[in-house]
């Protein structure tokens, strides 16, 4: 079992951007993948990125549109999220999550361990 702990969210006015981190507290067979989703207010959990352990296999949800990229340091046991122009639509607690999946699942409940999460507000 891995433990995860997010930071760098915060409150930032739209077209800004922000960089969230994980780190992780070891590298296993469960860290094979690592991925961040986001929960809106009144909405369900959904798949924001992740990334392989390879760090060539990577996933983006549709609503990224190019604006986030994920990259992972295994040397360093952290996930980061780039996040630009964000958008009040953004607005979110950001969680990280592991996965010991041979290919990257989008689904949640493939997603072994999960961080606290961390809070993202965008305004306008």
């Amino acid at each position: 079992q891995v433990t995860l702990v997010e930071s760098g969210g915060g409150s930032v006015q739209a077209g800004d951007s922000l960089t969230l981190s994980c780190a992780t507290s070891g590298r296993t067979l469960n860290t094979r993948v690592m991925g961040w989703f986001r929960r809106a207010p009144g909405k369900d959990r959904e798949f924001t990125a992740a990334i392989h352990e390879n760090g060539v296999d990577i996933r983006y949800a549709e609503f990224v549109k190019g604006r986030f990229t994920i990259s992972r340091d295994n040397t360093k046991n952290t996930v980061q999220l780039q996040m630009n122009d964000l958008q009040p639509e953004d607005t979110a607690i950001y969680y990280c999550a592991a996965s010991g999946a041979r290919i990257i699942p989008t689904i949640q409940y493939l997603y072994n361990e999960w961080g606290q999460g961390t809070q993202v507000t965008v305004s306008n």
